[in-house]
């Protein structure tokens, strides 16, 4: 079974299997509900890099860890002074680790030439991955796509640009910026990019189970995989995909009193975070997923009534 160790520089991570950063999803109670159900790393929301400089109270509240360690950061943009201004206050507000987005297939994001539309210029990348290193003490980390179009998959080339200017770990999400989350997620290339590069690779898109998260670790060769909408609503998934990796061995769904107890708790989290009117929005789509795999769509309706009312 597999059990090797995952390492981000000097950091020591518990487990193979880390919660992907989302926007509108990952905030801090969801990353605190992952860590307890297995996660052995969670990722902040991404923040932009230049609104965190001039201090927009949203990307402050996005840097948020309440004790989470190791703290993993998520830093967005185009510009390498920006970013790399970004990673410096990120460090001082007690990030253990940083990450650059270059995998984020936004259109709002991509129009402003940062998240994925990076890949179409790999001196860009060079740049920015090289301010934000320069910048810190603390190990950076690196996610991107496979390429910016299935025509062009260069996610090798910018693996070995991550490598060379020091990048510590490389997470591949398996599908194009064209793609968005369209069609399946392809693996290959990911493999490609473990086979280029020594440093660890962590693979992304469609994990959703844990004979998923298996066969895409023995395929590609990855070191860890990074789980996003398949946790959305089940944050049982890390300690599935743990102990089917240590024993080869299912274990049995959570009760309907499991997640409805979480399901509470989860949304009292959220309102307490985010105060009585944001918190009601938002829990709405928490709800959702906690329930897609029951038939309550009477439930929901009500629910999301009471919300709108």
């Amino acid at each position: 079974m597999i059990d090797n160790p995952l390492s981000i520089g000097p950091t020591q991570i518990r487990n193979r299997c880390i919660l992907a950063p989302m926007s509108g999803v990952t905030d801090l109670p969801f990353r605190q509900l992952a860590l307890r159900y297995g996660a052995g790393l969670v990722v902040t929301e991404m923040i932009a890099s230049r609104e965190l400089v001039c201090s927009r109270s949203e990307s402050w509240s996005r840097l948020k860890g309440a004790g989470i360690k190791p703290h993993m950061v998520q830093l967005a943009g185009r510009e390498a002074r920006w970013m790399g201004e970004a990673a410096r206050i990120v460090e001082a507000n007690g990030a253990d680790i940083i990450d650059i987005n270059m995998g984020c297939p936004a259109k709002k994001v991509n129009k402003k030439l940062a998240g994925s539309a990076l890949l179409q210029y790999p001196e860009l990348v060079e740049q920015i991955v090289c301010a934000v290193v320069n910048a810190v003490q603390v190990p950076v980390t690196l996610k991107i796509r496979t390429g910016w179009d299935t025509d062009n998959r260069n996610g090798v080339q910018i693996a070995r640009i991550a490598e060379d200017n020091g990048i510590q770990a490389l997470a591949v999400h398996g599908r194009t910026k064209a793609c968005m989350y369209k069609g399946e997620a392809e693996y290959d290339t990911i493999k490609a990019v473990k086979q280029e590069i020594s440093i660890p690779v962590v693979a992304n898109g469609d994990i959703n189970s844990p004979e998923k998260a298996k066969y895409v670790l023995d395929y590609a060769g990855a070191d860890g995989v990074m789980i996003g909408r398949g946790a959305q609503g089940n944050p049982w998934i890390f300690n599935a995909i743990n102990h089917y990796l240590a024993t080869g061995n299912q274990l049995p769904a959570p009760a309907l009193s499991e997640v409805r107890d979480v399901l509470i708790e989860h949304i009292q989290n959220v309102h307490q975070f985010y105060g009585e009117l944001m918190g009601a929005r938002i829990a709405r789509k928490h709800v959702g997923w906690y329930l897609a795999e029951h038939d309550s769509k009477s439930f929901r309706r009500a629910f999301n009534a009471m919300v709108q009312g």
